[in-house]
């Protein structure tokens, strides 16, 4: 069943830079506290979604030049759940459920935690502080961020997808890609992370296969109410934007 949905999933995702990589509810659920929990029973079929550095041409251009008139928050956002939302029709027969990278709950806690449920699903490598034996950051506060295989960290958690109906007991788990594998490669990735995110550089931690554009860069580079000019639009009057 998994694999009919995947491909099914594939087909709606993959021709406009997506990927999707499946999961059960309570391999995600095994490694968080109960606040994060998805309230599921653990064999619940689901997939993380992914948007790869070609969404930006294959999905973001098209969507804002046909839709920028409706476009009424963050473009990218809307984009995403335009086609995320889209998916719910190819399964007609199934109640689909979507949780989307930006939701969060009333406590103001995201609504699922994006970073892991890309681990347990093994689309990406979650490294944290946990995997390096000598910690050279004492007190400070130290984020964690995940590196895909093929892209390192050129790719983004866009949202979850839910097949309440569907229960897979038998799924077997795949350990994603240890792509950064050495104690100094790990240092060096979460230094650059948490202390010099803005220059991208812990991106190209490992060698990738594709990248982002020198436009898709200055494109997220820029502040959200300039960005419809990078794509030769007027903003629309309405729309507001979150960073």
């Amino acid at each position: 069943m998994e694999g009919r949905v995947a491909e099914r999933l594939g087909g709606a995702l993959g021709p406009f830079g997506f990927e999707v990589h499946a999961f059960k509810v309570g391999w995600y659920n095994a490694v968080l506290q109960p606040a994060f929990h998805l309230p599921y029973p653990d064999d619940t079929l689901a997939f993380v979604v992914l948007s790869t550095p070609s969404m930006f041409d294959k999905a973001l251009k098209p969507f804002v030049k046909k839709e920028w008139l409706k476009i009424i928050r963050d473009p990218v956002d809307q984009c995403v759940s335009h086609h995320l939302s889209r998916v719910k029709e190819k399964f007609p027969d199934q109640k689909v459920d979507v949780i989307f990278d930006y939701e969060i709950l009333p406590s103001r806690k995201p609504k699922f935690l994006a970073q892991t449920a890309a681990h347990v699903a093994g689309a990406a490598y979650y490294y944290q502080r946990k995997d390096v034996k000598l910690d050279p950051w004492g007190k400070k506060k130290i984020y964690g961020v995940c590196i895909h295989p093929k892209y390192g960290g050129w790719f983004a958690i866009r949202g979850v997808l839910l097949f309440p109906d569907i229960q897979v007991p038998f799924l077997k788990q795949s350990d994603p890609v240890d792509c950064v594998s050495t104690e100094e490669k790990r240092i060096e990735l979460l230094e650059q992370f948490n202390f010099h995110w803005r220059d991208g550089r812990y991106r190209d931690i490992i060698e990738v296969k594709e990248r982002y554009s020198e436009e898709q860069k200055a494109y997220f580079a820029t502040p959200p109410a300039g960005r419809f000019g990078l794509l030769g639009l007027k903003q629309p009057r309405e729309a507001h934007f979150t960073e």
